[in-house]
């Protein structure tokens, strides 16, 4: 009899945690609703994008799943339509997105202990600029891996979804209008660094003198053997470490 009783508990007990973990997964979508709506103009043009500069369709398709992360597939697509080499790619991509490193990391410590390896590497992937803010944001001081799970399911949905309709569009649109796109890189950019620039003189700096070095080895005919890529990386390492050097604290 007190077996059985055991053995009902526990089942209730297991019942429960999956209602719980049902419901988490539901509040971490709710609450990525917003990132998504504003994910899938973005994820179109990078769809529009990659259509114009004449990746292959599967290419772009596979970028979203397996890369998700919108700054460093612009900037892969543009490296690749001026014939970049793999290494360089990889090397510019990885730089960029190096603050995920951190941010997987400031999140571990706000995750419940238990949580799995595995799930927090699936988590890992699944992290954005906007999902962490999110996440960061949230008022209890530990959050439930499956609220980060629907969190970050939401967004790459959304971005996934924005990249087929982009690939979509850009074989009916005509080819002029595909070929005007390519501006949207710039723009984005542009769009994404004048807020900083504005809020922070360190960023205008940095950004400043990475422009800098990067015009000096574009037309200066010594480096005229460096490739768009390479130029990339050399300007973003160089100046990062000057801005570094100049701004050792983090300015209040």
């Amino acid at each position: 009899m007190v077996e059985k009783n055991i053995v009902e508990v526990d089942k209730n007990d297991s019942k429960t945690n999956i209602n719980d973990r049902g419901a988490e997964l539901i509040k971490g979508v709710k609450s990525g609703i917003s990132i998504a709506i504003g994910y899938i103009p973005i994820a179109i043009t990078f769809g529009l994008v990659a259509k114009s500069s004449g990746i292959p369709n599967m290419v772009s398709i596979l970028m979203s799943l397996l890369i998700f992360a919108g700054a460093s597939q612009f900037i892969g697509v543009n490296l690749m339509a001026h014939g970049a080499t793999g290494l360089e790619i990889v090397m510019t991509t990885f730089i960029l997105n190096f603050r995920h490193f951190l941010m997987s990391s400031s999140l571990t410590q706000k995750i419940y202990d238990k949580t799995t390896k595995k799930l927090l590497s699936v988590l890992a992937f699944g992290i954005t600029d906007e999902t962490f803010a999110v996440a960061s944001l949230c008022s209890e001081e530990r959050i439930s891996p499956w609220f980060m799970l629907g969190l970050n399911f939401i967004a790459f949905i959304s971005w996934n979804f924005g990249t087929w309709i982009g690939i979509f569009l850009g074989d009916a649109i005509p080819s002029s209008l595909k070929t005007s796109m390519n501006i949207a890189l710039y723009a984005m950019f542009i769009g994404l660094l004048l807020p900083a620039i504005k809020e922070s003189k360190p960023v205008f700096v940095v950004t400043f003198i990475a422009i800098f070095i990067n015009c000096l080895l574009k037309w200066i005919p010594l480096f005229s053997f460096i490739s768009m890529g390479w130029s990339i990386i050399i300007s973003t390492v160089v100046a990062a470490a000057i801005g570094a050097v100049l701004y050792p604290k983090e300015v209040e």
